[in-house]
C-alpha cells in the first residue's frame, strides 16, 4: 500500500483520531500523575469517608476516606504500564515463535503451534488466575502472566504471514546470495508482518487492561496500597447503593480506555487492509 493511500485512509476514518485522542489523554494522565493528583492516593481522611463528590473531593472518597480522583489518576499509570509491557512481552515471544515455526516448518512447527493451540484453548482469565496463583500477585508477575496469555494470538498472526511470504521471489533471492536464516526472517519476512501486528497490539492492550482489572477485582492484582481500577471497583462493590461513585468512576475509566484502544485498532485494521482498496 502506498504511503499516500495509507494517509488518505487514516484521514477518512473518524474512529482513528477519536481512539488516538482517548489514548493520548490516558498517557498524559498516567505520565503526569504526580503533578495532576490533588492528594496522596494512599492518605486516608477519616472524617470524609464515603463523601460524595464535592469541591474538595471532585470524585468523592472511598470507604477509607481516600480521594477517588487521586487514586484513579495513579491507577491510570498502573493499567497503562501493565497493558503496554504485557503486550510487549507477548509480541516479542509470539513473533519469535511464529517466525521460527513458519519458516522452518516440519516437526518443530507442529510442536510449537500445538503448544499455542493448547494455551489458546484455555479461557484467558482462567489461565491468568491459575498462573497468578502459582507465581503470586505482583506487578511483574501480572505483566508476565498477561503476556503469556496473549502470546498465541501474535504467534498465529506471524505464522500465517510467514507461510505466505517465505516462498516469495524476494525471499528466494535472499537465499540465493547465501543470506542467513535469521537475516531473512528479521530483515525480509518480519517487516511484511508489521501491519497485522500493529492492529493486534492495539487490541491486545485493551484486553490486557481488562485482564489486569479483573485480576485486581479478584484480589490477585497489584497489592495495596498501590491503586488499581479493578481493585477500586472491588472495594466499592459493598457500597454500590450507598456510594455508587466508588464503582462508577473507575468503571468508566476502564470503559473509556478500552474503547480508545479498540477504536484505534479497528481504524488501523481498516486502513491497513488492502482488500478494502
Amino acid at each position: 500500500m502506498a504511503k499516500s493511500d495509507f494517509i488518505r485512509r487514516l484521514s477518512k476514518n473518524p474512529v482513528i483520531p477519536a481512539g488516538a485522542l482517548i489514548i493520548l489523554l490516558v498517557i498524559v494522565v498516567g505520565t503526569l500523575a504526580p503533578l495532576l493528583s490533588p492528594y496522596n492516593p494512599s492518605k486516608m481522611y477519616i472524617r470524609h469517608r464515603r463523601e460524595a463528590p464535592s469541591k474538595d473531593f471532585w470524585l468523592g472518597t472511598d470507604r477509607l476516606g481516600r480521594d477517588m480522583l487521586s487514586r484513579m489518576i495513579w491507577g491510570t499509570r498502573v493499567s497503562l504500564v501493565i497493558g503496554v509491557m504485557a503486550v510487549t512481552v507477548s509480541m516479542i515471544v509470539g513473533v519469535i515463535i511464529g517466525l521460527i515455526g513458519g519458516y522452518y516448518g516440519g516437526l518443530l512447527d507442529e510442536v510449537l503451534m500445538r503448544i499455542m493451540d493448547i494455551i489458546f484453548s484455555i479461557p484467558a482469565l482462567l489461565l491468568a488466575i491459575a498462573l497468578i496463583a502459582i507465581t503470586g500477585p505482583s506487578m511483574r508477575n501480572i505483566i508476565i502472566v498477561v503476556g503469556i496469555v496473549r502470546v498465541p494470538r501474535f504467534a498465529r498472526i506471524v505464522h500465517g504471514s510467514v507461510l505466505s511470504i517465505k516462498e516469495k521471489e524476494f525471499v528466494e533471492a535472499a537465499r540465493s546470495i547465501s543470506k542467513s536464516d535469521t537475516g531473512i526472517m528479521f530483515q525480509h519476512i518480519l517487516p511484511n508482518c508489521i501491519a497485522p501486528l500493529t492492529v493486534e497490539a492495539s487490541l491486545s492492550i485493551a484486553t490486557a487492561i481488562i485482564t489486569e482489572s479483573a485480576l485486581s477485582f479478584l484480589g490477585l492484582g497489584v497489592r495495596p496500597p498501590t491503586p488499581s481500577w479493578g481493585q477500586m471497583i472491588a472495594d466499592g462493590r459493598s457500597e454500590l447503593f450507598t456510594a455508587p461513585w466508588m464503582v462508577m468512576f473507575p468503571g468508566l475509566a476502564i470503559v473509556l480506555t478500552v474503547l480508545g484502544y479498540n477504536l484505534l485498532g479497528d481504524g488501523l485494521r481498516d486502513a491497513l487492509d488492502p482488500r478494502l482498496k
